[in-house]
């Protein structure tokens, strides 16, 4: 039996369980108040601050680090890689701690990792970061050359998700077509072909289904006078792309609970924005189902707005003709954590190196 301490560094929180191979002892949510981290100028100088949240939790569960078997992170921002579990050597925690594709707080889940493999001795691994590439070709072609698409999606818990439904089927995933929806603060829609993303939207910036907090795509014309028209800079125009896009420009609210609320209680402009995301996400689902040429076993709904029945139903009335839809509310990202470690533990799979392809 293996003891794997799994690490998720969010914007004002950090995740921490513990796991006995698959199976959960316990799993606690560090809350960090906002005042407390204004103190850091920097992502990356929350560092030993985290460390020492997490080391207190440890203690106080009784739980010596020397009994841990690996520490596993979260992955960040770093160069576009294949999926899989890689170990966290100097290459990329270099790429974690310089914030190679932008700064984030997941960046900090594989330096955690690593700074408690230094302290005791222990393999330090990441897990299917956001940038996992395994696009075709052809899915990277836009519009223009200067703007090829990318690959930015919740990738740690499409591919658990994507496992676990596999399970429910009595398959491998590796044999299995499917399109996966996570359904989150962003929804990422993915082509999945026997074990590869193919296609994706950018879950980030800009393209798909608009979210709770993130517009998805816009008119480009549009957009581009927006940028042009001297009433904003680039950083707030960011923002209306991410951050303060989505329902959170249009109704005032990230929370999908309210707006659900809203609109089932007849408040008009909530009702059309909760159908339009609802036929948003269905029209992106199809897309995504074309791509696999119909070919598709399963549509999988997942993410903390799969609780939202009604929501569900919506989108399920748009799809249901194309493939059996199975739900799998929340994320599951703690324990695919703690699975990517495993298989390696296990030799199911081998450890990969973090060596990206670097235009020179």
């Amino acid at each position: 039996m293996y003891k794997i301490l799994a690490l998720n560094p969010g914007s004002t929180s950090t995740k921490v369980a513990l796991y006995h191979d698959e199976v959960e002892q316990f799993s606690e949510n560090l809350h960090h108040p906002a005042e407390m981290l204004a103190n850091f100028p920097t992502i990356i100088s929350q560092l030993d601050f985290r460390l020492e949240a997490i080391e207190e939790i440890l203690t106080e569960r009784g739980i010596s680090p020397e009994s841990i078997d690996c520490f596993v992170g979260r992955g960040g921002l770093i160069r576009p890689i294949p999926s899989g579990t890689y170990a966290v050597d100097e290459v990329l925690l270099n790429d974690l701690q310089l914030g190679v594709m932008g700064e984030h707080a997941s960046n900090l889940g594989g330096i955690l990792a690593k700074q408690l493999s230094r302290a005791y001795n222990r393999p330090a691994y990441i897990v299917d970061p956001v940038v996992v590439d395994e696009l075709q070709d052809v899915a990277r072609i836009s519009g223009h050359p200067l703007l090829p698409r990318v690959s930015i999606f919740h990738a740690l818990n499409h591919k658990a998700v994507g496992r676990k439904a596999a399970d429910k089927l009595g398959q491998a995933y590796q044999n299995l077509n499917l399109v996966i929806a996570h359904l989150g603060g962003g929804v990422s829609i993915a082509a999945h072909q026997k074990g590869r993303v193919i296609d994706v939207n950018n879950a980030l910036n800009g393209e798909g289904p608009l979210s709770p907090e993130r517009s998805g795509t816009l008119p480009a014309g549009d957009l581009a006078k927006l940028c042009f028209s001297g009433k904003y800079s680039e950083k707030e125009v960011a923002r209306m792309i991410t951050g303060k896009g989505g329902m959170v420009a249009h109704l005032g609210t990230n929370d999908m609970r309210q707006v659900s609320q809203r609109a089932l209680a007849g408040d008009g402009p909530a009702k059309l924005l909760y159908g339009a995301m609802a036929y948003q996400i269905g029209k992106n689902i199809a897309a995504m189902a074309a791509v696999l040429h119909g070919d598709v076993q399963a549509i999988i709904l997942t993410g903390g707005i799969a609780y939202d029945s009604t929501f569900i139903k919506m989108i399920e009335k748009m799809v249901q003709f194309i493939a059996p839809v199975i739900v799998v509310p929340g994320e599951e990202e703690m324990e695919a954590l703690a699975l990517g470690a495993l298989r390696v533990l296990n030799r199911q799979e081998e450890v990969k190196s973090y060596r990206p392809n670097i235009p020179s």
